[in-house]
């Protein structure tokens, strides 16, 4: 069953004003993306730092708002509301960040960090009920109860973001927008909750959009892969197949970077030529072409469409037939 279904959606921030005030320069952080997740399923989204990943992440939850295009949660569309009614909704969707100290609030115990969502939801009705679900919700991550009166600087970075998945759990979401949760822990760690997440995600049917820069950490947790490249997505399929045989140039070029365990395989290693452009000034044709080692001419007038090449696959590039 189809969760969250996103149309032609674009997020553009105003670079620079003009004299008169209104934006002249825009960065097209998002720029035409369509994607839907259905109920208990995980998608990666990976792309290189500055592609838009985290906007687009972001904007489902309506942490920044979409410039166009609309996102449907369980059939409703959710651009509009705002408010009191937006936060009612927002009990269906919530977020895992980066940062798992600068996303918890320095002052507060763990217990209050959790406890404050059920406060503003309205979720427990007495304070027996409030501690009874703040224990539970420890357990459920791996913690001992006992831990709710430490703070945040009194933990590990692997048990604060244990902290912040109680925290996105408290409201019982449909939906969890994970922007890259654990490339700031050790790989010891990342480990331990990819592992965690895949286990709540059994138990209680949670379906994740997986923002990563790894491809090896989304092929590990995702059924489907989406590929970003400045602001749009350049190829999509099921994870087995992206990581197996990518189609897109960008693609293969993120791939041959990824680490092979078996020293005996090798890996010819694609180096982009230059940086990625400018999402104010993006070039014109196929935004991948400046940096694309196999690009023609007509990828530098011509945009590719995303067209699908198989069943459940998608690619945005004139050579892939």
């Amino acid at each position: 069953m189809n969760l969250l279904g996103i149309q032609n959606l674009k997020v553009h921030f105003p670079a620079s004003q003009s004299l008169l005030g209104r934006g002249s320069e825009y960065v097209r952080a998002v720029d035409d993306v369509s994607l839907s997740i259905d109920a208990g399923e995980t998608v990666g989204l990976v792309g290189e730092s500055g592609c838009g990943k985290t906007t687009l992440g972001r904007a489902v939850l309506r942490l920044v708002e979409p410039t166009a295009g609309r996102i449907l949660f369980g059939g409703e569309d959710i651009t509009g509301p705002s408010g009191r009614e937006l936060r009612a909704r927002r009990r269906r969707f919530q977020m895992i960040f980066q940062d798992p100290f600068n996303s918890l609030n320095p002052r507060l115990t763990a217990g209050d960090i959790i406890g404050e969502v059920l406060d503003i939801h309205g979720l427990a009705p007495n304070a027996t009920a409030r501690r009874e679900r703040i224990e539970a919700l420890l357990r459920d991550v791996g913690l001992d109860p006992s831990h709710a009166e430490r703070l945040p600087h009194e933990f590990s970075g692997g048990q604060r973001q244990r902290i912040g998945i109680a925290r996105a759990l408290a409201v019982e979401p449909r939906l969890i927008v994970c922007d890259e949760p654990v490339s700031a822990l050790d790989v010891s760690v990342q480990a331990q909750i990819i592992n965690l997440l895949q286990d709540l995600q059994r138990e209680h049917g949670i379906a994740y959009l997986f923002v990563a820069h790894d491809l090896a950490v989304v092929e590990h947790i995702s059924q489907r892969i989406l590929v970003m490249y400045l602001g749009r997505i350049v190829e999509s399929g099921q994870a087995w197949s992206i990581c197996r045989a990518p189609r897109h140039p960008y693609t293969q070029a993120l791939l041959s970077a990824v680490p092979v365990v078996d020293p005996d395989a090798k890996r010819q290693r694609i180096l982009l030529a230059g940086d990625v452009p400018s999402p104010i000034h993006p070039p014109g044709g196929c935004p991948f072409h400046p940096r694309c080692p196999v690009a023609e001419a007509r990828c530098k007038t011509e945009v590719p469409p995303l067209r699908e090449i198989e069943p459940g696959r998608t690619v945005a590039c004139h050579l892939v037939q």
